[in-house]
């Protein structure tokens, strides 16, 4: 009964989604304010029947009933209750579904929390995400039912994916997703201005919180991914350039991009055509990762399905999407004039040559992930693009992107003078050259050369605290007033910048590992990075849905013993599948990895490293997410925007 209960909630919400996208938007066009008004209930319906849906079918997967399909596909009765809850969203019918539901609560949150915005650009936002909304709840309906029935039912399921039952899996794919949807709200924005014909200041506030909360939430789910990626494979690394892991970089990119020049609307009503675009192309970005996952086109380990039909499916409805958001701003975009004006050398200046750097990582990204889908279909030749590709073609874009990111923030708006804003650094740059000089004594050229540009962003953000509160020049007292009276905006750039710094260390000082793969016997011992690792003994260990081989490794330096570790080799019966447990002990400069593999000759063969600072890549994640976080707070944003400037008299439409 609550499966039935589930298909009808979905297609209800796609009954209410196709009224979400007519009535509003037809409203709106002729200036009638009942259609307009009822915008927000018809949002909030069809978030309330999308989350019915999806809760039918979590309760489904926790009951383990397993006369519907997908819950007897990916869930098994032995296995915990938490990874019951996550395979709802751990497979291809059950994360449309969760598509669905976090695009039906972009379309309740704007409902709510959009209330000072004008009735007619409010109808046309809610609208444009119900018209979004309706494509993905067709398709689940259509496609990807995650509710049909099997009969009859077996004892027991065939489990999830054992690389998915891992505690990181649980939150890695809901923020993935929110920060994938979320950009949606910026793309309705834009879409409602084209068909307005209007973008001001008050626009550009308007757009910078959402575009904020979906970049939080997307620079998470990226780092918990790259987290997951790190500890669960067993490979030691945290990044591959693996085609699905570029298609969630590059919406952060453009995501990036589309914030900093929301800025320059709001400020300067500069840049009206560029916002507009980037917010198209980012919403685009994200529906283009989910074709690239679902379509079956890559082999990944993070594919969902491989059924080209369902593909085809997505692609149409990609072509609909992006076709239709790009033909209307070919045809409106042009009435989009700018009213601001700036010098080339200003803030807005160094956030033009921001988006332009981001902009082209994104184009390098991008071709090289699509390339060889496009040589197999049109050369017929099988090519392969990897990591030494974007390691070339990525870093040197990146090296003048984190000279910029230090520099823009000193610089004045309108015009600005570069001297000045110069000398405010010179302390920064004097320790990141310290730190690149120190560095490369112990390191080759290119990790030095991180190791330099970490410190010019750290350095550089506390810089711009430092002279935005006046530190050593006026009393103590009076700097910190001046830090409490400082816009959460400001401060959460400060943050944000140095997080990335942050980050930037934890890679390089990731290029420094010490590995060795070894084969031990029990009472052997290694040396590999300048520890003692003894093995102690290899046995059996029981799990609730696996069997496993663990192994017991007594980490010592200097005749101390400074970390035990128990890395495990678990096998699944049900899905005939090995994955391995990789053990890390940290201390939050370098990480301690153990890996356990095979056995032979009564040995145990191990793949143990030393990884130096690894635990700053997603510490720096968290710290750009919580300044984007503190920005969110900034009152500025809160209360709402400045009212819309009177049109004058006989201007265009």
């Amino acid at each position: 009964m609550i499966p039935e209960l589930g298909h009808f909630a979905l297609a209800l919400a796609v009954a209410i989604g196709f009224a979400q996208a007519v009535i509003p938007l037809w409203g709106a066009a002729r200036g009638d304010a009942r259609m307009m008004q009822a915008a927000p209930a018809l949002a909030l319906g069809q978030f309330i029947a999308m989350a019915v849906s999806f809760l039918s079918l979590v309760w489904s997967s926790v009951t383990s009933d397993f006369s519907v399909l997908t819950v007897a596909e990916n869930t098994h009765s032995l296995e915990p209750l938490v990874y019951k809850i996550t395979g709802s969203w751990g497979n291809h019918e059950g994360s449309i579904l969760f598509w669905c539901l976090i695009l039906s609560l972009c379309g309740a949150a704007v409902a709510q929390f959009g209330k000072a915005l004008p009735a007619s650009l409010r109808a046309r936002v809610i609208g444009v995400l119900g018209l979004s909304g309706v494509g993905f709840a067709l398709f689940a309906l259509l496609a990807s039912d995650p509710f049909l029935r099997l009969w009859p039912p077996p004892p027991n399921g065939r489990d999830m994916n054992p690389l998915l039952q891992d505690p990181g899996l649980a939150m890695h794919p809901p923020m993935l997703y929110v920060g994938y949807v979320g950009f949606a709200v910026p793309f309705a924005f834009a879409v409602a201005a084209l068909l307005e014909g209007r973008i001001d200041a008050a626009w550009g506030r308007w757009v910078r919180p959402w575009t904020l909360a979906a970049w939080c939430f997307l620079t998470g789910g990226i780092a918990l991914g790259s987290w997951w990626s790190y500890y669960e494979l067993g490979w030691g690394g945290f990044w591959f350039w693996d085609p699905v892991e570029n298609a969630s970089l590059l919406p952060w990119l453009t995501g990036t991009a589309l914030l900093h020049s929301a800025i320059v609307v709001e400020k300067r009503e500069a840049l009206k055509v560029w916002t507009v675009l980037l917010a198209i192309g980012t919403f685009s970005l994200s529906l283009s990762g989910t074709f690239l996952v679902r379509s079956g086109i890559l082999n990944s380990v993070h594919s969902f399905a491989n059924d080209p039909a369902r593909g085809v499916f997505i692609l149409a409805l990609l072509g609909l999407v992006i076709g239709g958001s790009l033909l209307l701003f070919g045809l409106r975009a042009p009435v989009l004039s700018a009213t601001g004006i700036f010098a080339p050398l200003s803030r807005e200046g160094a956030i033009v040559l921001n988006n332009v750097l981001l902009c082209s990582i994104a184009a390098v990204v991008l071709t090289g992930t699509t390339y060889p889908l496009f040589a197999d279909l049109l050369l017929g030749e099988k090519l392969s693009v990897g990591p030494p590709f974007f390691n070339a073609t990525v870093f040197p874009l990146a090296a003048p992107l984190c000279v910029a990111m230090a520099v823009g923030p000193m610089l004045a708006w309108k015009r600005a003078d570069l001297a000045a804003a110069l000398a405010k650094l010179w302390w920064a740059a004097l320790v990141a050259a310290a730190v690149g000089v120190v560095a490369a004594f112990g390191a080759r050229p290119l990790p030095a050369i991180g190791f330099a540009a970490a410190a010019w962003l750290i350095f550089g953000a506390l810089a711009d605290l430092v002279a935005r509160i006046r530190l050593f020049r006026v009393p103590l007292g009076a700097s910190l007033q001046r830090l409490g009276a400082l816009p959460r905006g400001s401060l959460g750039t400060t943050i944000a910048h140095a997080g990335l710094g942050v980050t930037i260390a934890g890679i390089a000082g990731m290029s420094l590992a010490q590995q060795a793969i070894v084969l031990l016997h029990p009472g052997q011992v290694a040396h590999v990075g300048g520890y003692d690792w003894r093995l102690e003994s290899v046995g059996d260990v029981a799990g609730p849905n696996y069997a496993a081989r663990e192994a017991r490794i007594e980490v010592s330096r200097d005749g101390r013993v400074v970390a035990t570790l128990a890395p495990q080799r678990r096998s699944f019966p049900v899905q005939q599948m090995t994955t391995t447990e990789a053990r890390i002990n940290t201390n939050l400069i370098r990480d301690l990895y153990a890996v356990l593999g095979e056995e032979r000759d009564g040995g145990a063969v191990l793949r143990l490293h030393v990884n130096w600072l690894a635990p700053w890549i997603w510490l720096g994640a968290l710290i750009m997410a919580a300044g984007g976080l503190v920005s969110l707070a900034d009152r500025r944003l809160r209360v709402g925007a400045p009212a819309r400037r009177a049109r004058p008299a006989g201007a265009p439409a």
